[in-house]
């Protein structure tokens, strides 16, 4: 069975829903607020569906890299992207929605699935998760309030 360990986070900031979109559908920006990322560079395509960048991040001591390709891209609503390596697979979607005020509501999900030898070991990182998807929202929420 596999083994899937689940982020979410939600973030509202006073900035336009379209402002917001186009600063985190650009998936190279994660360097300014995704805490794991060490660079993200985009390798192909124009940001829609079947874009790839490769991503190099550092977790629980070490650096990996994972190769994201954007899945889903509906302008103001939904962007999706699936990062893979041999050891996980990863499935970033982010949606967003108008607050009544004009400011945007952003939830942030992040799915990690284990692949091989390594989801023996994923129950040690549950606790290494959350504190990623703590930081994670806390770099959401301070790039998107500088926009």
């Amino acid at each position: 069975m596999a083994s899937v360990i689940t982020i979410e986070r939600v973030v509202t900031v006073e900035k336009s829903v379209e402002s917001v979109f186009a600063y985190l559908s650009d998936f190279e920006t994660t360097t300014e607020w995704d805490p794991g990322t060490v660079s993200t560079v985009k390798v192909e395509g124009d940001g829609g569906p079947g874009t790839k960048y490769q991503n190099k991040s550092s977790f629980a001591g070490r650096e990996t890299e994972l190769e994201y390709v954007v899945q889903q891209r509906e302008a103001g609503r939904v962007f999706q992207l699936r990062g893979e390596n041999k050891t996980v697979s990863a499935l970033d979607t982010m949606s967003f929605r108008s607050t009544d005020d004009g400011g945007t509501e952003v939830t942030y999900r992040a799915e990690f699935e284990f692949k091989g030898v390594t989801r023996l070991i994923e129950p040690l990182f549950k606790s290494q998760f959350k504190k990623l998807g703590d930081e994670a929202e806390e770099g959401i929420r301070t790039a998107l309030q500088k926009l």
